[in-house]
């Protein structure tokens, strides 16, 4: 199974509050495990800005200002931007199916800052991770749906949309959800 690049979709009922309509862009999978960023949970309390502020990155006039997202609950303290291809692709930029990729370096953020950089991005603090198996095994246990990740989606401005639109490309209407799973 190769989920890089693709969506995973929460569940309801999951049992993982820091998961609940979660929608996350699988970065990296492999038989060591899996890597990826919710791409739908907006920080409350951070801004670009601020982040900028933070640290010491001088901000022009026609900066950017990229949203800032809880990635997941492993080193929080780490930012991700998660970028379109137009980007250029230095050595510390990891490349996925379907046109993204992801750069951790301060670089990218300097040229958003003055207005440069992709001409899609998103910034996540934190990431989401599982050991060898464990994402396997959730999606068995049906904690995750699995959908393509179309960059309008992922890129888009409305991240309190993006569980019920990725659900949607799936076909599937999230009032028919059940919390309960089975097996036939």
């Amino acid at each position: 199974m190769d989920l890089d690049g693709k969506l995973l979709i929460a569940m309801p009922g999951m049992g993982d509050a820091r998961f609940d309509r979660s929608v996350i862009l699988i970065c990296a999978h492999s038989s060591d495990g899996a890597m990826g960023l919710i791409i739908n949970k907006p920080t409350p309390d951070l801004s670009f800005a601020g982040l900028l502020d933070h640290l010491d990155i001088p901000r022009a006039p026609e900066g950017r200002d990229i949203r800032v997202h809880f990635g997941g609950p492993v080193e929080r303290g780490r930012g991700f931007v998660l970028h379109s291809s137009d980007y250029p692709r230095g050595p510390s930029t990891m490349t996925m199916p379907g046109g993204y990729h992801m750069t951790a370096t301060l670089d990218i953020l300097e040229a958003l800052a003055q207005g440069k950089g992709p001409d899609a991005a998103l910034l996540a603090l934190g990431y989401s991770g599982w050991g060898p198996g464990q994402l396997e095994a959730e999606i068995r246990r049906n904690d995750w749906l699995l959908a393509e990740a179309p960059p309008d989606l992922v890129f888009s401005g409305d991240d309190g949309s993006k569980w019920i639109k990725a659900l949607k490309t799936l076909g599937i209407d999230p009032l028919t959800l059940s919390a309960a799973a089975g097996r036939a």
